[in-house]
């Protein structure tokens, strides 16, 4: 990840607040087979000091991944988008790419049958509590537990970490506002959720 001071991401619990919001992530591991890359959704152990974040493979992509064999990077894309430099009142610009984005590394440790079942339904929690009526990994145990069975649980506690929030931190405050403006309600390339990314940052 490009080292540009005005961006890069410090604080681990900025890391955790995106990966709160952005739980889809991609699992990248250096095989003897060469670049191996999969996606999956992840959620942090919200009890442990450092960053610890757990999920699932679906069988045989843990084979595929040399789970647990040795270090992975993890991905976690947040709030992205373009920004057009016609969005700068004549100022000279290019276009650029506005993001957050944070690389955890670490080695993946292989959960138990058990502590994969609670973790599965930790997950299903996770997405579910929001639902009028949650449909839960416990209200059908034993089709569950046969669904898990296709599946290998993992922990990841993050070694290291590089995060950047590229959020035009280096320019002036009315061409942040007209970003953040374009972004929240333009006719093009609107992204809402980078404009309160964005704002958020602005307003520290």
């Amino acid at each position: 990840m490009r080292h540009t001071p005005d961006y890069i991401v410090t604080d681990p619990e900025e890391v955790k607040r995106l990966i709160r919001s952005s739980p889809w992530a991609t699992i990248v591991s250096n095989t003897a087979k060469g670049l191996v890359a999969s996606h999956y959704p992840v959620v942090i152990e919200e009890d442990h000091e450092g960053i610890s974040i757990v999920s699932h493979v679906g069988r045989p992509d843990d084979r595929a991944l040399e789970l647990g064999q040795h270090e992975v990077m993890v991905i976690i894309q947040g709030p992205h988008g373009y920004v057009s430099p016609g969005w700068y009142d004549g100022v000279p610009a290019v276009p650029t790419w506005n993001h957050v984005t944070a690389h955890l590394y670490g080695t993946p440790e292989i959960l138990s049958d058990e502590e994969n079942w609670r973790v599965l339904g930790d997950l299903v929690h996770h997405f579910e509590d929001a639902m009028p009526h949650p449909n839960l990994l416990e209200h059908n145990e034993e089709y569950g537990r046969s669904i898990m069975a296709g599946t290998v649980g993992f922990r990841l506690v993050v070694d290291r970490f590089e995060a950047r929030a590229k959020l035009s931190q280096n320019k002036s405050d009315e061409v942040i506002e007209n970003v953040i403006a374009e972004l929240d309600h333009g006719e093009n390339y609107s992204q809402p959720h980078l404009a309160a990314e964005m704002r958020r940052n602005h307003e520290k």
